[in-house]
């Protein structure tokens, strides 16, 4: 079996991510905390916050296979699931040609890693794929778990569900940002979604969602903006993240950006969990 995320979960950098604050996460009631930003692969911060926490599924999103071989990915997972049985997912992507000199053949590259992956023992329903486009997406359906999509909005959603079908686990992320002054938050969502608009892979998945060149170039236009980020308070931007359950989705792992994220979660887990 798959490990349980819960309708919602937190996603936060690994730079940011400390024992403490998953143990929060878990008593405000989410079920999951994705370890975002590319964690080292011998994923000790996975173990530590497993080891601080009962029952919150902590997930990465995503261990990049161009920067840790399989073989080290393998033993560490292979090492927390001994020590955290049925705890952990092993979050999977490709990075991006921008920032990856290695950068070819994605997809035979993701194909091969998997590969390695399995007969190193790591069962398909304990790995899950960062995947956008409909080839990367129908390999996560039947080769993991299911899909770990990052920066998207709900007509994503909708597509992917589509593209893998049933049975098949879909968790997008949703960033936010909690402030009750639009024209503030808004700064801090287009400085966030700007590092974004200029990467080949969310460019051209938002591009297939039905997204123009023109709302994506010169830091992306308001509509897309609002689109890709939630700015308000807790309850305004609640029925945006509830949209992506509606749409398919069965896990939502949110990212609340500004100065104090936890203020944000705690906000969150009353409106969504409450």
């Amino acid at each position: 079996m798959s490990v349980a995320l819960g309708s919602y979960g937190i996603w936060k950098r690994a730079s940011e991510t400390t024992p403490d604050l998953v143990s929060e996460v878990e008593k405000l009631g989410f079920g999951s905390y994705w370890v975002g930003g590319s964690p080292e692969g011998s994923l000790e911060i996975v173990e530590s916050v497993l080891a601080a926490t009962d029952k919150v599924g902590v997930a990465t999103g995503i261990v990049n296979m161009w920067r840790d071989d399989s073989a080290t990915v393998a033993a560490s997972y292979h090492r927390i699931e001994q020590r955290h049985p049925g705890r952990f997912l092993l979050g999977l992507g490709i990075g991006h040609p921008e920032s990856t000199p290695e950068y070819r053949s994605p997809y035979d590259t993701m194909v091969a890693y998997l590969d390695e992956l399995e007969g190193a023992g790591v069962p398909r329903q304990r790995m899950i794929l960062a995947a956008l486009g409909p080839r990367a997406l129908a390999l996560a359906a039947q080769r993991t778990t299911g899909s770990h999509p990052y920066f998207t909005t709900p007509r994503h959603t909708k597509m992917a569900r589509e593209v893998v079908g049933e049975g098949v686990v879909l968790a997008p992320e949703q960033t936010v940002v909690i402030d009750d002054d639009r024209e503030r938050g808004l700064e801090v969502a287009r400085a966030f979604a700007g590092r974004y608009l200029a990467l080949s892979n969310y460019r051209n998945s938002l591009l297939r969602e039905g997204w123009t060149r023109d709302d994506l170039d010169g830091g992306g236009r308001d509509r897309l903006i609002d689109a890709i980020v939630l700015v308000g308070t807790a309850q305004q931007v609640a029925p945006g993240i509830r949209a992506h359950l509606e749409a398919g989705a069965d896990n939502v792992n949110i990212q609340v950006l500004g100065d104090a994220p936890m203020a944000g979660y705690r906000a969150l887990a009353s409106e969504l969990l409450g």
